[in-house]
């Protein structure tokens, strides 16, 4: 996977694809499953892979997962926050 990381985000000159922003997590456009983890035709694959910013990265997850709990929320990577809205954590 290292080898296959290193090469696409040369390939992208290593800005985020959506902001064009500096880049820092190589993602799966299609989340990867318990039945394709293991499979390179899927995980190595360059038509699979986008590389982003922290921000833009935080927008596409948050989108399909929540992104607030107990009155809290993400604030960047490994930090949290109180939400500002406590009625729309639940």
């Amino acid at each position: 996977m290292e080898k296959c990381r290193e090469s696409y985000i040369s390939k992208v000159h290593g800005v985020c694809e959506w902001c064009g922003n500096p880049g820092y997590i190589l993602d799966y456009i299609e989340e990867l499953t318990p039945e394709d983890i293991n499979d390179p035709n899927i995980t190595l694959n360059h038509g699979n892979l986008q590389y982003l910013c922290l921000s833009c990265h935080n927008t596409k997850t948050f989108k399909k997962h929540k992104a607030t709990r107990d009155n809290v929320m993400f604030k960047r990577l490994y930090e949290w926050t109180k939400a500002e809205n406590p009625e729309n954590t639940k």
